[in-house]
């Protein structure tokens, strides 16, 4: 009986043991099953989707360097007439703003005491100049009768002397008369120059003297336009004033900019701000520049001829500079580092890529290097130049600042990640 029950207890420990040893194994395999399609998904993760982005191609065109600054409208001639001598006005004979001619009266003053002086000294002229006459007479009759031995010759010489005494007196009244002109010339006070005058404050009666200004008379037409330029750009202006270049002056109010020459420029630079001053004449036969007026004015100093251009959206701004992406034929993206040359408007030109090419201008902070992309279909790939992509190379600089020729010259591109 005893026999029995151990054989069936035997007969159940080994079921158990084998039951225990077959689900081991199950669990073993169902999760080495597991593993493998979870692995096959990883690596289809690893690779990602493309990134969605919208290109624009890479155009060749010359840009004009172009500065765009403030400036002021200054006159090339501007006089303040003051009288020469103290004395009281007689007559004014213009109106305060009213446009003059060159050498027109504007002011007389009291002239009885020096049209009197002028009297005198040219009755003191005529006196001696009849005086020397009659010297000059006597001195021919003592010469002849000297040649007849009727007068001893120290006689005639006596003569002489008194006729080369009379003959200094009469350059003495002539240089009398003469001062007495110009005396007389204070009296009347007329435009040096062609322009407007200004105020007007005085009026006949009123006690002038040479401290006191009459009048200012201003040259309006033609007129000048002075401007600072950056030191970075030196060379180019100087350059640009040998040629006389363009000069373009924005007036508020105006729609078509105004057509200048450049005519000067500063023999120093400025050292606090790092400027040279630039003058450029303008034409203003209808006094649209009027001095002391702010205007913006601009100047092509170079022009880069054939340079490459795209979208300034499409830089990225590294730790190692500037550089872009740019989407071969596969529609793989490859980043390119580049030089930015110049910024104008949404635009800037650079080197490093070619003219033709693919570059992202939207979605760059989802592409990879090497990676694929998808262009986005609802933002077809444009050219610098496209209607909305302005490409005349003027500077989007606000006035006031000054557009250099290294790129900087803008709004700096976004900071990207690697």
């Amino acid at each position: 009986m005893k026999k029995n029950v151990a054989v069936a207890l035997a007969g159940v420990l080994i079921v158990a043991v084998a039951g225990g040893w077959w689900s081991m194994s199950g669990d073993r395999s169902a999760t080495q099953n597991a593993k493998a399609p979870n692995a096959k998904g990883g690596a289809a993760a690893g690779g990602g989707a493309p990134a969605l982005v919208t290109l624009a191609t890479a155009k060749k065109q010359d840009v004009p360097v172009t500065v765009q600054v403030n400036g002021s409208v200054v006159s090339l001639n501007s006089v303040d007439l003051r009288p020469q001598v103290t004395n009281t006005v007689s007559a004014v004979h213009v109106k305060e703003g009213q446009f003059v001619k060159a050498g027109q009266l504007l002011f007389s003053l009291d002239d009885r005491n020096d049209q009197a002086n002028l009297a005198r000294a040219k009755a003191q002229q005529q006196k001696d100049e009849a005086t020397m006459a009659d010297l000059e007479r006597q001195y021919r009759r003592s010469q002849e009768l000297v040649a007849q031995n009727f007068i001893a010759k120290s006689a005639a010489d006596a003569t002489l002397s008194q006729l080369e005494a009379q003959r200094a007196a009469v350059a003495a009244d002539r240089a009398a008369v003469q001062s007495a002109q110009v005396a007389l010339g204070y009296a009347t006070l007329r435009a040096p120059i062609a322009g407007r005058i200004g105020a007007v404050n005085i009026y006949p009666g009123t006690l002038v003297q040479p401290t006191l200004s009459l009048v200012t008379v201003t040259q309006l037409d033609p007129i000048a336009v002075s401007f600072p330029v950056p030191e970075a750009n030196l060379q180019d202006l100087l350059e640009a004033a040998r040629s006389r270049s363009k000069v373009e002056a924005v007036v508020p109010g105006r729609k078509e900019p105004l057509n200048g020459t450049l005519d000067f420029v500063d023999n120093t630079v400025d050292p606090t701000i790092g400027t040279v001053r630039a003058k450029a004449v303008f034409a203003n036969a209808d006094q649209s520049l009027w001095p002391g007026q702010f205007v913006a004015t601009r100047i092509t100093v170079r022009t880069l001829g054939g340079a490459t251009v795209v979208p300034a959206a499409a830089l990225m701004m590294l730790s190692d500079g500037a550089s872009l992406y740019v989407v071969d034929q596969a529609k793989t993206a490859t980043r390119r580092k580049v030089k930015a040359l110049h910024t104008f408007g949404t635009q800037v030109a650079v080197s490093g890529i070619e003219p033709g090419e693919q570059v992202v201008i939207e979605g760059s902070q989802n592409v990879r290097p090497g990676g694929k992309v998808r262009v986005d279909e609802k933002a077809p790939a444009v050219a610098p130049g496209a209607p909305g992509a302005p490409s005349n190379g003027t500077t989007g600089v606000t006035p006031g600042s000054a557009a250099s020729s290294d790129g900087t010259d803008a709004k700096p591109p976004r900071q990207e990640r690697a």
